[in-house]
């Protein structure tokens, strides 16, 4: 598709088109695609997004008021050429062959994301499956998400957030792939809390004939446990497949009941327990998605050669042991609970108090947003690593743009210390040498200007600040920053958030 300024139904705002054709447009559509690679499969959904402006003005959000899928691939299993490595071949020829049946080609793609999860995400060329996509840079959000970004991901993509925001309820979802089981709590509409653990459909896998073909080392240990080892190459019984099953349903459930683990189950946990969590008493509903999700809502799906089936049976029936009617829901999305694309567009403009200490790494695109609310009590460092680790980040590296939600009455001292924060956690990045290695803040307050001045100018942070503010940004977007405009500098900023299934949970 082409931009049109005549024609706004099929206008796309390019980054050079935001200040010069934006005003009066009043809708504009895009064609989307989701492609997900996992630990056990991998697919694409096109979709097509139609967007309304909400207001009037350059600070307009264009919000999805229809959606409509166009086409969802075949599922498949991801293609492994060994133990450590991703058949890179294979799956770009899996994504031209769904481009085709879909019958669209690259230009006809508006705008995507491509996301890596899970064992995925571990093998020796997941980063060439990315750069792969990331020369689109303009056109697609690449993510490679780790444990606790593919806990968020899912909530979101199986309709578990707008189920909490609409019921005003604590929903925990349980995602439960080939290789690991996200966990996240959701607290109206907000997830407060993630954890992983190493239950999955695929920590074994076996041909038609019941030889193994896959073995992965959680796997290893808990069959070790069993006294019933499995080795690649062998023949695994349906008793050892049901043993296994049990053995990861009762590990489960013994997390998220909030009861004691065993040495072996804690180190089976992928990342920490869920913090400041008493068990199921607390919780209203719960949603499964997944792969596995399929099975224990006993959906009728092909068989992949794993403990899928076993698994999901056992879960079922522990949830029926649980004895509460409402308890568990149905997602909107089970083994498809993933992004749909990249389709819902914010044109905004920041307000005339920026700071700008070099343009040089202006203009620039795909910066992942990490938001961070600092209150007036806040250790101010200490919440921004917070921030950081919800996408399985120890440290503050080049891409990101650190969006403040501050509190209080802004004055020299509290904008300090605020400043001082950011440059602690800024002199300790991942790689401090970095030429791409740029502060980009969004902040909610006029303090643009202030915060950028001492951060820069007094506490001489040696990468280029660009502050802005008057800007409003969620915990999973991703911004691209024009270059300033005009004798305020004002600076257009085109905000891309993950588009997820539109929640049917009642």
């Amino acid at each position: 598709m082409h931009d049109d300024a005549d024609n706004p139904e099929h206008f796309h705002p390019g980054p050079d088109a935001i200040v010069e054709d934006i005003e009066g447009v009043e809708m504009f559509s895009l064609t989307s695609v989701g492609i997900d690679i996992g630990s056990s499969t991998s697919h694409l959904v096109f979709s097509h997004l139609t967007l309304r402006r909400e207001g009037a003005g350059l600070s307009a959000r264009f919000r999805v008021t229809d959606r409509e899928v166009l086409y969802r691939s075949p599922i498949m299993l991801t293609p492994y050429s060994s133990g450590t490595l991703i058949d890179t071949a294979k799956v770009e020829d899996f994504i031209h062959e769904s481009y085709r049946v879909a019958g669209y080609t690259h230009d006809d793609i508006d705008t995507g994301a491509v996301v890596i999860t899970g064992e995925a995400l571990n093998k020796e060329n997941s980063r060439p499956i990315l750069e792969y996509f990331a020369k689109d840079s303009g056109k697609f959000i690449c993510a490679s998400a780790g444990p606790n970004h593919e806990a968020l991901l899912a909530a979101y993509g199986c309709g578990a957030v707008d189920l909490s925001k609409s019921a005003k309820a604590t929903v925990l979802n349980i995602d439960m792939g080939g290789g690991t089981t996200k966990l996240s709590v959701i607290r109206a509409g907000t997830v407060t809390q993630t954890a992983a653990i190493s239950v999955g459909a695929r920590l074994i896998a076996f041909d038609e004939n019941d030889v193994v073909t896959r073995v992965e080392l959680p796997a290893t240990f808990i069959t070790k446990e069993l006294g019933t080892p499995v080795e690649v190459g062998q023949s695994v019984t349906e008793d050892v497949k049901r043993a296994f099953a049990a053995y990861m349903g009762t590990y489960l459930f013994n997390v998220i009941q909030a009861k004691p683990l065993s040495d072996l189950e804690e180190h089976l946990l992928v990342t920490d327990l869920l913090p400041d969590y008493d068990g199921l008493e607390s919780i209203d509903h719960i949603v499964f998605s997944g792969g596995v999700s399929e099975h224990i809502y006993d959906h009728e799906v092909p068989s992949y050669g794993d403990v899928g089936p076993y698994l999901g049976k056992e879960i079922r029936d522990r949830i029926d042991e649980l004895n509460r009617a409402d308890l568990v829901k149905e997602p909107v999305e089970g083994i498809r609970a993933t992004v749909i694309g990249a389709g819902e567009y914010t044109i905004q403009a920041s307000g005339n108090t920026s700071y700008i200490s070099s343009e040089t790494p202006l203009p620039v695109y795909g910066l992942q947003v990490v938001k961070a609310l600092i209150d007036e009590d806040s250790d101010v460092q200490a919440t921004i690593r917070t921030a950081l680790a919800k996408f399985d980040l120890d440290k503050y590296k080049a891409g990101l743009a650190l969006a403040l939600g501050l509190e209080g009455v802004p004055n020299y001292k509290s904008i300090r210390r605020v400043a001082e924060g950011i440059a602690a956690v800024v002199n300790d990045a991942e790689d401090p040498t970095d030429p791409a290695l740029n502060v980009f803040l969004i902040l909610d307050m006029d303090v643009a200007k202030s915060l950028g001045g001492i951060l820069k100018e007094e506490l001489k942070v040696a990468p280029e600040v660009i502050a802005v503010d008057g800007i409003d940004v969620g915990d999973l977007d991703f911004i691209d920053v024009g270059n300033a405009m005009g004798v305020t500098e004002v600076i257009p900023v085109t905000i891309r958030s993950f588009m997820f299934p539109e929640s049917r949970l009642v």
